[in-house]
């Protein structure tokens, strides 16, 4: 499969599993009074005021391009295994890359629960990912199910 057409699935993955594993996970923890946003938000965000459904989307579609064009040369894991390294990869992106950016404290400020509905919320997203990819994107000797 050409690299760009695996570029281009792994962001339609990812971004659906945002739409589905993410924001289902939002909506989980917010339906338990964990966190205060509820999913789906249209709240706009960053100098361009997009929802901030939206830009979760695209970030996390950018996630997706990497792992589509990855996914040949990783190991032959389960796929929801995959996924959740790559959503602990995001939550570590977010802890210590983002939140600085964002004058925010390190990693949740090191409280365990903030941490631990990072670690939620990304790695839902990650299985997701490791879910949804394989379905779209083909290489030789791979079967078509979520644990490939």
């Amino acid at each position: 499969m050409p690299i760009l057409l695996r570029a281009f699935l792994g962001f339609v993955a990812a971004v659906l599993s945002v739409l589905v594993f993410h924001q289902g996970m939002v909506g989980l923890l917010h339906l338990g009074g964990m966190v205060p946003n509820t999913p789906y938000s249209l709240v706009p965000v960053g100098p361009w005021q997009v929802p901030l459904v939206a830009d979760m989307c695209f970030w996390g579609g950018l996630y997706g391009i990497v792992y589509g064009i990855a996914l040949p040369s990783l190991p032959r894991l389960p796929g929801w295994l995959l996924g959740l390294c790559l959503g602990l990869v995001a939550a570590s992106v977010g802890w210590f890359v983002v939140a600085p950016i964002k004058g925010l404290p390190i990693a949740g400020g090191w409280v365990a629960a903030n941490m631990a509905r990072s670690v939620a919320i990304n790695g839902f997203w990650g299985i997701g990912v490791g879910i949804i990819a394989p379905w779209l994107i083909r290489y030789p000797n791979t079967p078509r199910t979520a644990a490939a």
